[in-house]
């Protein structure tokens, strides 16, 4: 198994370079964030928010089994978010 260091990394830079994308998303079509990429946005940090307080909880009985599960949410919850973002107007 990777390192929980490593993996919050990717975490991070995954999601940060999901949320880039929706700046430069914003910027290339209206020219400023519209409703529906500031709601996208928020929804991406919390995520983010959440995925960190599961890595960081020390108090698990099997560590391998609960990084295994973050990481396959981690990954579902970023394909959900490039698909929110291809259906963006």
């Amino acid at each position: 198994m990777a390192s929980v260091k490593n993996l919050k990394k990717e975490i991070n830079y995954v999601l940060g370079d999901i949320v880039n994308i929706v700046y430069i998303w914003e910027m290339s079509t209206a020219g400023k964030p519209t409703e529906a990429s500031d709601k996208l946005v928020d929804e991406i940090y919390e995520t983010f928010d959440t995925l960190m307080t599961r890595t960081n909880q020390k108090d698990v009985e099997n560590k391998k089994a609960h990084f295994k599960q973050i990481r396959k949410d981690y990954e579902a919850a970023a394909n959900q978010f490039v698909a929110k973002i291809n259906e963006l107007n």
